[in-house]
Formats: C-alpha cells, sequence, structure tokens
C-alpha cells in the first residue's frame, strides 16, 4: 500500500487519518455519555469531561490534517460507477461530516470559555477564545450538544451508505478505504 492516494484506492495516510479519527469520535462520545454513571463533580465524571475535552480538541488537529490530505491526494475512483444521485447524497454527506468534526470541538472551546472554565488540552491550559458569558456559555453548549446528536445520525448514515455499497451494490467504495490490500 501506498503512502498517497491513487486512482484505485486511498494510500495510508488518508486510511489511517480515517479511522484514526473513528475510534477518536467513538472515545469523545463515550467520554461524554459515561459522565451520566457518576455524580455531579465526583473525580470519574470530571475525568471524563477533561478527556472528552480533550479528545475533541484532537479531532480538531485530526480534521485539519484530514481536510490539507483530502485536498492534496483526490479521492479514489468508484467502481462501477455511482448514479449522479448518490455522488452528489455522498459529497453532501462528507461536507455534513467535516463541518461537524470542525464545528464540535469549536464549539466545545468557546463554550467552555464562556462559562469561564479551564480549556485542557494534554497538560496545556488553551486561551479563553471569549470572555466569561454565562447566558452564551448555556446556548453554545445546548447548540454543542444538539449537533452532537446530529453527529450519531451523520456516522451512522456514513456506514450504512459504505455496508450498503459493499453487500448490496457490490463497488468498490468500502474496499478503497479497508487497511491491507484491495
Amino acid at each position: 500500500m501506498t503512502l498517497r492516494n491513487t486512482p484505485e484506492r486511498y494510500g495510508s495516510i488518508s486510511i489511517g487519518l480515517h479511522w484514526l479519527m473513528l475510534v477518536i469520535l467513538i472515545a469523545v462520545y463515550a467520554c461524554i455519555n459515561l459522565t451520566d454513571l457518576y455524580p455531579k463533580g465526583s473525580e470519574p465524571r470530571e475525568a471524563l469531561k477533561t478527556w472528552h475535552f480533550m479528545l475533541g480538541l484532537t479531532v480538531l488537529l485530526l480534521v485539519a490534517l484530514r481536510l490539507v490530505n483530502r485536498l492534496a491526494g483526490g479521492s479514489p475512483v468508484v467502481s462501477p460507477p455511482l448514479p449522479l444521485w448518490q455522488r452528489r447524497l455522498a459529497s453532501a454527506i462528507h461536507f455534513a461530516l467535516y463541518a461537524l468534526m470542525l464545528a464540535m470541538p469549536i464549539l466545545g472551546w468557546l463554550s467552555l470559555s464562556a462559562a469561564g472554565k479551564p480549556v485542557p488540552f494534554f497538560g496545556v491550559q488553551l486561551p479563553a477564545l471569549l470572555a466569561e458569558n454565562k447566558d452564551l456559555a448555556e446556548q453554545l453548549k445546548e447548540v454543542h450538544e444538539t449537533i452532537g446528536t446530529v453527529g450519531y445520525f451523520l456516522i451512522g448514515a456514513h456506514a450504512l451508505a459504505a455496508l450498503f455499497h459493499h453487500y448490496v451494490t457490490r463497488d468498490n467504495t468500502l474496499l478503497r478505504m479497508l487497511p491491507g490490500k484491495a
């Protein structure tokens, strides 16, 4: 497998970033959902929230790398070619996923900033992006949570589409992104 994308399949950089992003997104969602198992203010709950913040900001770094890689590398062709409506739908879902991966960490950072809370990132405290404003913090948090819920559906739709292409239409959509040999 090559590092760079080819006309037939994604390269190891694209594949690695894709699957690493999935693992981190699972961890981000798991951390915030597992907080409900612990009482407010408890050490495990606060640790899970901190990991949620740090992993969320990691998503922001990784999506920047993915965008640069995607723009520089292009996409392999789907064989057999997809109908126009499927290409357009795939583009819309990919756009929405990238928007999600960019907006969510930024909204989280803005929300913490407006709440006057620290923004931890693996031993470093990031600067506040906004002055403290509790009302704004609450609004940003609600938007963040709503978009997070939409994220479940976008990620699920993306995964189901890949499985549909693999098992129903039997094209190479999924195979282009799997590690190993084609």
